[in-house]
């Protein structure tokens, strides 16, 4: 029985781990030059449960961290939006 309870724990928490993939794609901007980028970055669960809003709270300190300045969150999806977008994101997939 102990067995069976930490065999279903086991793959409880798994199933977790495979779902816990959220992402977010977004655009910031440096000033003096100005550039922009558009990114994508992978953001908690929380984010994603809580939208681009959420996610927006999660990115804009680690964008800072590197000289940025986040402008908007345009979206948070799974792990199937990430081909669709890698092209765009270039050296900013993943990045953040």
């Amino acid at each position: 029985m102990k067995r069976l309870f930490l065999a279903a724990t086991v793959l409880l928490a798994l199933g977790q781990q495979a779902s816990a993939e959220c992402y977010a794609d977004y655009k910031a901007k440096q000033d003096d030059p100005l550039r922009l980028h558009y990114g994508v970055a992978q953001v908690s669960d929380g984010a994603c449960a809580g939208g681009p809003g959420a996610a927006a709270g999660e990115l804009a300190p680690r964008l800072a961290s590197g000289g940025w300045t986040l402008l908007n969150v345009l979206s948070v999806f799974g792990p199937e939006g990430l081909g669709e977008r890698k092209s765009s994101a270039g050296e900013y997939f993943l990045r953040f």
